[in-house]
């Protein structure tokens, strides 16, 4: 074999590597996902998990974020199980309160 031939096997051999990681990560988050919505399927009212959907599709990393922080709460015992869509919403109120709002003044 010469030496041409061997980089292209490590080249073929490092390739299928990448795409069996790739596909093992990709796996793997599926999996944690649906254990997510598992949990969420219990913690939420069908109207609190519809208006999660809802604003998944507007604001991604924001759910994402809130989706943790519900399972955590659940998880420690400080949420009243089923979270209503009232709940829910007083929730998202007080998570915007906390942003601080940005102005900008033209001079």
């Amino acid at each position: 074999m010469s030496d041409e031939e061997l980089e292209l096997l490590r080249q073929r051999k490092m390739a299928a590597m990448q795409r069996k990681m790739i596909e093992e990560q990709q796996k793997a988050e599926k999996q944690l996902e649906a254990q997510k919505q598992a949990i969420l399927k219990v913690i939420l009212t069908p109207e609190a998990r519809q208006r999660l959907t809802n604003l998944k599709l507007v604001k991604p990393e924001f759910t994402a974020q809130l989706e943790d922080y519900l399972i955590q709460l659940a998880q420690y015992g400080k949420l009243p199980a089923p979270l209503t869509d009232d709940q829910l919403k007083q929730i998202l109120i007080q998570l915007q309160s906390r942003k601080r709002e940005i102005k900008i003044r033209r001079v």
